[in-house]
């Protein structure tokens, strides 16, 4: 390790990529939530699917932040995304890097990545439950 001294921050750090992680999926969540029905025509799902999507990914993002069910949050979210990863590919044909840069399915992937390391780690030391 190049810099041992770091590792003393490591739950503040959790911390901070919860919160992150959290605010994503909330407020994507409440989108969700706030207009079901425009939302499931723009992603081409049910009314009744898109409410349940977005009451679990406030839920999810809720768990992650406060750190309640912490792993079992994460690995929710990861499951959403890898779903959202699927349509882009396979149903949209949406490359990695979308085509404005912005709208394709490397955010999903970042997303992914960042729900692995909240599982793996249990979130850190700073939660409601460990």
């Amino acid at each position: 390790m190049m810099f041992p001294q770091l590792a003393q921050f490591t739950d503040v750090a959790l911390l901070l990529l919860r919160v992150m992680v959290g605010i994503v999926f909330i407020t994507s969540g409440w989108k969700h939530l706030k207009d079901p029905e425009a939302r499931s025509k723009d992603i081409g799902m049910s009314k009744g699917f898109t409410i349940f999507l977005g009451a679990a990914e406030v839920a999810g993002g809720l768990g992650v932040i406060f750190g309640v069910l912490t792993q079992l949050a994460a690995a929710g979210l990861i499951l959403i995304m890898l779903a959202a990863i699927q349509k882009k590919v396979f149903v949209w044909r949406t490359g990695f890097w979308g085509k404005s840069g912005t709208n394709g399915w490397s955010y999903d992937t970042m997303l992914v990545v960042m729900n692995l390391v909240i599982v793996t780690t249990g979130g850190g030391n700073f939660s409601l439950f460990k």
